[in-house]
């Protein structure tokens, strides 16, 4: 996997402020907020029936009752200890990426509206205000003389100290073209594009025996760009891997360039739209620089928090502003990838610098975020598959994917890789050979967005599966059934998933439903009571990775001598119900959820650790020097993004009332069981912690009396055993252990970690070693990591889904209507039903959206011109989706121990596929190229 830009961690984050002589603190806006911040948002009243289920989300009736914990709803006033003067800014930005810029041009504008303040590049240079990380980012605007690199591109920014004038102002600048002056014509700039990367595997003899060449185990190919060209190594079945991998992708072309007999050989081209994410809360922020005390704060929404607070102070250090300290307060988002390390916060932070004292307000109007917000990126996908015609078995996938990612580098090189990775949908492939480029081009930036490139390439898979079932005269979930990947097997980058790969119960479920058995039928007797209607039904299904390869978190989890359990956890809450769930978890080890929780923790004195970041590009001898520090993690914890809460983070969160449990509660019990004489009620049994059970709020073992948490935590707390832990974990496509020696007992735990709190009984010496906020740090003995190889394993934890839909075609408009859909989910043990039922209604509206009406010009006549906005973008509305007629089942777990599965993203991509298929299967015509609109149906049927 590319690496990622530097995720900051908050330890560091922190260490690097105080280096630099700066007081620097992420702050939930809710938390800042004092008068807000009360306990509906920490403790919702009733939000657990008697039965200990969740009723409503912790922050369900904060949102309700309308208190402002977004970011775009705050304004200065609403700040503690801020200026209640409120100013406003808003960016200019180049709608012509053919000219040098010149300048801007405000002639337009009466004297009584000319800005307070404009900002231009040459005064970010003399004041040294630098965008960080460039490559990844681009510049803050750009300068005078040079072509702008993408439509949308900034230029100036403009402040106005009072809203009427800004509004005023705004409206005749923003739709004036004129207001970019241009010289001479320079054309297009043509750039290297911003990754390349190839996954070549050939498998042994059958699915289970060792690969002969694969990612995992040789090598992903990742050639040198230069001159917008790449060197791909020479052939040599002797040579090093990368000569090797090129060795058998040229095997892999002669087996399907010229096929055996009796193989089918069937290349399709495919591609996918560019799209907007289409955020109800448009990209904003406010943000106030004190100048007598050289503190900046700033308030934004965001998926990746303690990123964007390290940049700005990277973006302000060295200035001829001091920053003396820096106030960061994330507000509650829903970005879907969208606010995962956008730039937007630097432009918020900047305008703070130049509102002369005042507090200044950036808030995107729809068309601002149109031009500007990350998209979805476009793809081209070029793919071959050789089949075996007697058998249906797959024989190998060829596929050449091409990305569009406008003018800004962001996440554009991990998309390709993620795309490239996921094409193979559920499918077992002997031979494989998958390459991807992600192209630079003048359209406004494609970066991290729902489905992260999955979407455009699973999908048309699971439509080329179709047409070859077509072909073979093979129905097509039987296809789908002989060739799906199952436990054991490897996926295209040769690493075996996780667990059993259940997503042949899916088809088997799929292919019993009475809307797939019976579509023949009812297609003849729906066309016949509707004339001039074309019915079909169609079909698709995938699994999705959900993670980085990176995953690390914090969690503490405490519970008091009256047993009120306090969960602390590094988990931001950005819209999918993490912070409830995450409350819910402990209930798995304590019995019950959480009483109080703290999230989006900034600092973890009671664990100190040190790390380098650098988890995907560390070499393994790094990471085997640097283990030997008991405080050294590859990572401190990850950005809210990739699915990533419900097992990532679910893990930690459990984890740690796991070491509460069985070195504090369980113990505790059994000291009550074992009083009396003869050893007590436990005595004639024979106790283990296996017989162990939460039931009805109290803990359970064989015939055993039942224990309440508040009894148990009393006698924990007396007898001095632990009652407080904090842990961290680390996942890198498999979890991290660790051995610790605890009172003479060595433990290994999946974690890598640990710091522990004893109760008021514990000896002094004990006491006295809990020096780190009230814990003492537990120095681990081993630690296991896995190898930095693994890195290329690209996915190893996938959870699926399957979606079946009947629809209508209009033979005269070509308008599709959605009749009903059905969807089969795996997702393990839920932890809240209700979110998941959401997730999956959420992500097939979203999935509906791509299939049939989402859609934007990639260049002058697309979003980056400045005139797009949902007037002219069509998102679909309760009709489309079929509200009141679609259905949803999740199997059942495999175990109660079954982990829980991320499904926020999986849940909107087969429903597309499954629309093009059954568009098919009405009309005939098979369409390649995403979105399938009714113009370009009534096309195909004049």
């Amino acid at each position: 996997m590319t690496p990622r830009p530097a995720d900051i961690s908050r330890r560091s984050f922190l260490k690097a402020a105080a280096a630099a002589g700066v007081t620097a603190a992420v702050i939930p806006l809710h938390r800042a907020l004092g008068a807000m911040a009360d306990a509906r948002v920490a403790q919702p009243p009733h939000w657990l029936d008697e039965a200990g289920r969740i009723r409503f989300r912790r922050d369900g009736i904060t949102k309700v009752i309308g208190d402002k914990v977004f970011a775009i709803d705050i304004r200065a006033r609403d700040m503690p200890g801020w200026p209640d003067e409120q100013a406003h800014g808003f960016l200019i930005r180049a709608t012509r990426a053919d000219r040098v810029f010149e300048d801007i041009d405000l002639s337009m504008l009466p004297d009584d509206l000319a800005p307070d303040r404009i900002v231009r590049d040459a005064d970010l240079k003399a004041d040294g205000v630098t965008m960080p990380e460039r490559d990844f980012y681009g510049d803050l605007l750009l300068a005078r003389g040079e072509t702008p690199v993408f439509l949308g591109h900034p230029v100036a920014l403009l402040i106005y100290h009072d809203y009427a004038r800004f509004r005023a102002a705004k409206r005749l600048v923003q739709f004036d073209h004129r207001a970019v002056r241009y010289g001479r014509e320079t054309g297009i700039q043509q750039r290297d594009p911003y990754g390349r990367a190839r996954y070549v595997r050939v498998g042994g003899a059958t699915p289970y025996d060792p690969d002969r060449f694969s990612a995992l185990k040789n090598t992903l190919l990742m050639p040198s760009v230069q001159n917008r060209g790449e060197a791909w190594p020479d052939r040599n079945q002797s040579g090093g891997p990368p000569e090797q991998a090129m060795y058998w992708a040229g095997e892999i072309a002669r087996d399907i360039d010229t096929p055996q007999d009796g193989h089918l050989v069937i290349r399709r081209r495919f591609s996918s739209q560019y799209v907007d994410p289409a955020a109800m809360e448009t990209d904003n922020g406010n943000a106030w620089y004190d100048p007598a005390s050289g503190r900046l704060h700033v308030v934004t929404g965001t998926q990746s928090p303690y990123t964007n607070a390290d940049h700005i102070m990277t973006m302000v250090r060295g200035s001829r502003f001091a920053l003396n300290g820096l106030m960061f307060h994330p507000g509650y988002t829903v970005g879907y990838g969208q606010k995962e390390h956008h730039s937007f916060p630097y432009y918020v932070a900047m305008a703070a610098l130049y509102g002369d004292g005042r507090p200044v307000r950036m808030a995107l109007d729809r068309w601002e975020h149109f031009q500007s917000a990350i998209k979805r990126h476009p793809f081209a996908i070029d793919t071959t598959l050789a089949v075996d015609r007697e058998t249906g078995r797959f024989l190998a996938l060829r596929s050449a994917l091409t990305g569009d990612g406008g003018g800004r580098a962001n996440f554009s090189a991990s998309v390709g890789q993620v795309a490239a990775s996921a094409l193979q949908s559920i499918y077992y492939l002997p031979k494989s050979d998958l390459a991807v480029r992600m192209e630079a081009s003048r359209a406004p930036t494609a970066g991290s967005m729902r489905g992260y490139g999955t979407l455009q390439s699973m999908a048309t898979t699971e439509m080329l599966v179709d047409e070859v079932a077509d072909e073979l005269g093979i129905d097509a979930i039987e296809l789908r059934r002989r060739n799906v990947l199952r436990a054991g097997m490897k996926n295209t980058q040769g690493a075996i998933p996780a667990g059993s790969i259940r997503a042949h119960e899916l088809l088997d479920r799929a292919a019993a439903h009475p809307l797939w058995t019976g579509r023949a039928d009812r297609k003849r007797q729906y066309e016949a009571d509707r004339p001039g209607y074309h019915y079909g039904v169609g079909f698709a299904c995938v699994h999705k990775d959900y993670g980085t390869g990176a995953e690390a978190a914090i969690a503490q989890v405490e519970v008091s001598p009256e047993g009120r359990i306090l969960l602390r956890h590094v988990c931001t809450e950005i819209g999918n119900g993490s912070t409830s769930s995450q409350m819910l978890v402990v209930a798995d080890w304590l019995g019950r959820p959480a009483d109080d929780a703290d999230f989006a923790v900034i600092d973890w004195p009671n664990l100190p650790l040190t790390s380098n970041d650098e988890p995907y590009s560390m070499t393994q001898e790094d990471q085997d020097q640097r283990a030997r520090d008991p405080h050294w993690v590859p990572r401190i914890t990850s950005p809210r993004s990739a699915s990533n809460s419900a097992y990532y983070l679910s893990h930690a969160t459990r984890e740690a009332a796991r070491v509460l449990f069985e070195r504090g509660l369980w113990p505790a019990a059994l000291s009550i069981w074992r009083e009396g004489i003869g050893g007590g009620q436990a005595a004639p049994l024979a106790v283990d912690r296996r017989h162990a059970v939460w039931q009805g709020g109290m803990l359970r073992a064989l015939s055993l009396e039942p224990l309440s948490l508040d009894r148990l935590a009393a006698r924990a707390h007396a007898m001095g055993l632990v009652t407080g832990t904090v842990v961290h974990t680390f996942n890198r496509w498999a979890w991290t252990e660790a051995e610790f020696d605890l009172d003479g007992e060595v433990v290994r735990w999946p974690i890598d970690a640990l710091a522990l709190r004893w109760g008021e009984g514990a000896p002094a010496g004990r006491r006295a070693r809990m020096s780190d906020a009230g814990y003492a740090f537990q120095p681990r003995r081993r630690v296991f990591y896995p190898p930095v190889q693994r890195n290329n394993a690209a996915v190893v934890y996938y959870a699926p889904v399957a979606t079946l839909v009947e629809l209508a075609v209009n033979g005269g408009s070509g308008e599709v209507t959605l009749l009903s859909h059905h969807s089969w989910m795996e997702c393990g043990n839920m932890i809240v039903p209700e979110l998941v039922s959401g997730q999956l209604q959420g992500g097939i509206a979203m999935g509906i959206g791509h299939a049939l009406y989402e859609d934007l010009p990639l260049y002058e006549d697309g979003p980056g011109n400045g005139t797009w906005n949902f007037n002219r973008y069509r998102l679909p509305r309760a009709a489309d989706v079929a509200v009141w007629r679609q259905t949803g089942e999740v199997i059942p777990p495999l175990s109660p121990s079954d982990p829980p599965k991320g499904i926020a993203e999986v849940t909107m991509i087969p429903v597309v596929a499954a629309i093009a298929n059954g568009v098919a299967h009405a009309i005939g015509h098979r369409f390649r190229d995403l979105p399938v609109t009714a113009d370009k149906i009534r096309e195909v049927l004049s």
